[in-house]
């Protein structure tokens, strides 16, 4: 039995701080995957998720991961909040239409989490390369600059770090014709060259 889901069910606030900060990241990623770029409200449905998961604490398995269900918990949420969210208020306005909410899978949402925390694990050094390459899109030349490092360095972290993810991520890869990717596809390229 894990000492912080018994500790959890019991309703201590340590371990109740401890289960957000082990799962906090995931369930950010499970809700984003809903509600999409609206950063203020993933982050009032990720509050949502932990208080109705420390309301309901006593009914968790303590024997049993703590993640499939608080990643249920998130995902009825962020369902909820969008279909609020969609409601029109009282007034003028055209009548509701039910607009269909089709969650992303959970193989889907776990792989962006897998991805999420390889990235998480990596060296400083190499994932801050490999953020400012990918997510926003900068030039080996450019993220050189940036830092102010040289060129060939930006290189080696940027090899390296997609070294690291191609084998943190290699479990995602299935049979055929995705056993011949490589994990760096994992990570979407940006304007630079990897």
């Amino acid at each position: 039995m894990d000492d912080l889901i018994r500790r959890f069910r019991e309703g201590d606030p340590d371990a109740v701080r401890g289960v957000y900060q082990r799962h906090a990241g995931a369930v950010t990623t499970v809700v984003r995957s809903i509600v999409g770029g609206d950063a203020a409200l993933c982050a009032d449905v990720v509050q949502q998720t932990f208080l109705k998961a420390w309301r309901a604490a006593h009914t968790v398995d303590a024997d049993r991961d703590l993640a499939p269900w608080l990643h249920a918990i998130a995902r009825r949420a962020a369902i909820d909040a969008v279909r609020h969210e969609r409601r029109p208020t009282i007034g003028g306005h055209a009548p509701e239409v039910d607009v269909p909410v089709d969650p992303p899978s959970f193989e889907r949402t776990w792989e962006a989490h897998e991805v999420r925390r390889a990235l998480d694990d990596l060296p400083p050094d190499e994932r801050e390369v490999l953020r400012l390459s990918h997510l926003l899109g900068m030039t080996h030349a450019e993220v050189a600059a940036h830092l102010g490092i040289p060129v060939g360095t930006v290189k080696s972290r940027s090899h390296r770090g997609h070294r690291r993810l191609a084998a943190a991520l290699a479990h995602l890869q299935v049979g055929g014709d995705d056993a011949n990717r490589s994990a760096d596809d994992a990570v979407p390229h940006g304007g630079g060259a990897p």
